[in-house]
């Protein structure tokens, strides 16, 4: 199959503002926490359902229309554009559980392994824990992702295979392309053998030391740009609370005033958020044969 894709061409860093703590996704991106690349929210939506931690809405980033460049350290190959949604700072004891759901979404198949992540950071910006991997392959296990660091939280299933999408089916079995609006034009498409998702998953991790932390989901394109690949996560807690349900570290209060510039993806409501807007729809174009 050939297909042409537009690539908009945006800017990387925005800070996400909204009404207060404590909402989870339910109310967008939480105040505090930023994103490089094309983040967003969206309810239940084609093959991605609602998680189970119970929320009306879930968060995301996406490879598609990103410009970004995201790469998980330590995974080989040719990364190109990816996105990632970060949390603001919180504090934490020595033993608090960490704990979040995720499912990771590939319009991607045969030799072209994008790839997904989240991991705990100290406010240093080192990581201090991978919490899960995923990553397209064409059988067995995308989670933990194949040729990845080994994740150190405890998943829960804790290895699953691709589960095939509802849109288009490959040449070769199984499954069709996943239907998610976050994927753009991709959504419902299937390059090759491997297209699907991995369904919710929980992550847990207890924190073995006292401090201030962040939290940093990823998703990445691997050796090219076409065919996307999202990542939905929802539940993220600390301590049995949500992450934004305490202040920041220092006091602040959320930011007033009008929150920055977005940019809307088509239904449902799912936001790119972008440092300095959508300059523009660039000329690139790509172009891939199935193999």
């Amino acid at each position: 199959m050939t297909r042409l894709k537009a690539v908009a061409v945006a800017g990387a860093l925005a800070l996400c503002a909204t009404e207060g703590y404590g909402q989870g996704f339910s109310g967008g991106i939480p105040a505090g926490w930023t994103c490089i690349g094309v983040c967003g929210t969206a309810g239940a939506n084609g093959d991605v359902t609602l998680a189970p931690s119970g929320g009306s809405q879930y968060g995301y980033v996406t490879t598609n229309l990103s410009t970004a460049s995201a790469p998980l350290p330590g995974v080989g190959g040719t990364p190109t554009n990816g996105s990632l949604l970060r949390s603001p700072v919180f504090t934490a004891n020595a033993g608090d559980p960490l704990r979040f759901y995720f499912n990771y979404v590939t319009s991607d198949g045969a030799g072209f392994a994008d790839y997904a992540w989240a991991r705990v950071m100290n406010e240093s910006g080192e990581q201090v824990a991978l919490l899960f991997t995923a990553r397209t392959v064409t059988s067995g296990s995308i989670v933990p992702g194949q040729g990845m660091p080994a994740p150190q939280a405890t998943l829960t299933p804790s290895s699953v295979g691709i589960q095939p999408g509802s849109g288009e089916p490959p040449p070769e079995p199984p499954g069709g392309g996943p239907v998610w609006s976050a994927l753009g034009d991709d959504s419902g498409q299937c390059f090759d053998t491997g297209c699907g998702l991995s369904g919710w998953i929980l992550s847990e991790f207890n924190l073995l030391v006292g401090g201030n932390y962040f939290l940093e989901f990823g998703v990445t394109n691997w050796d090219d740009q076409a065919f996307d690949s999202g990542l939905a996560i929802d539940g993220v807690q600390i301590a049995g609370k949500p992450i934004d349900d305490q202040p920041p570290p220092d006091g602040e209060e959320p930011p007033d005033g009008e929150p920055p510039p977005v940019t809307t993806i088509p239904e449902p409501a799912t936001m790119s958020l972008l440092a300095t807007g959508l300059l523009g729809l660039g000329g690139v174009v790509r172009r891939r044969r199935r193999v």
